[in-house]
């Protein structure tokens, strides 16, 4: 298998844990760095590309990235979020990503709650439309856990066997 990148962005910690385990889960020729640090994203034949999920978005430096990914070029994305999993609110950014990096193979998608930084959640709390969510939010104060970490080298593990095998699946 060609080389492989784990590039991703954080800004509480959340994104970048998960993008170490998906690293580690990988063997051969890997790279694991920031977006800003990537440089030129040619010579990888896979890349995993991660992000915190931010007022249900994906953040703008990370947009500026998925935009920059080669046509062609197979992709997995992941995203962390405060929000239940499975929830619209977990998954609208993801599906915005996707579209973003249209013209690449995106051959899988994986998301897992992370901790909401405190500042944000009070902002938040003071806001009554955002009062529940940052009720939610707060309930994923421990994550991500060794479990979502678990799962998002199972993630890797399957991203690499599919993408050596030729299948492309999507969102």
């Amino acid at each position: 298998m060609s080389k492989t990148l784990v590039a991703y962005f954080s800004r509480t910690g959340n994104t970048k844990l998960v993008a170490e385990a998906i690293y580690g889960a990988l063997s051969g020729d890997r790279t694991l760095a920031t977006m800003a640090e990537a440089g030129d994203l040619r010579p990888y034949g896979l890349l995993f590309v991660g992000f915190p999920v931010q007022t249900h978005s994906v953040p703008y430096p990370v947009e500026s990235f998925l935009k920059t990914v080669p046509e062609g070029k197979t992709i997995a994305l992941f995203s962390t979020h405060g929000s239940v999993t499975g929830s619209s609110l977990s998954r609208e950014a993801l599906e915005y990503a996707s579209i973003l990096v249209a013209r690449a193979r995106l051959i899988g998608t994986f998301s897992c709650r992370g901790k909401v930084s405190m500042k944000a959640l009070e902002v938040l709390m003071q806001s009554p439309e955002h009062e529940a969510w940052a009720d939610m939010a707060a309930s994923a104060a421990t994550h991500p856990d060794e479990s979502d970490l678990a799962d998002a080298r199972s993630f890797a593990r399957w991203v690499r066997t599919l993408a050596s095998q030729g299948h492309y699946r999507g969102l």
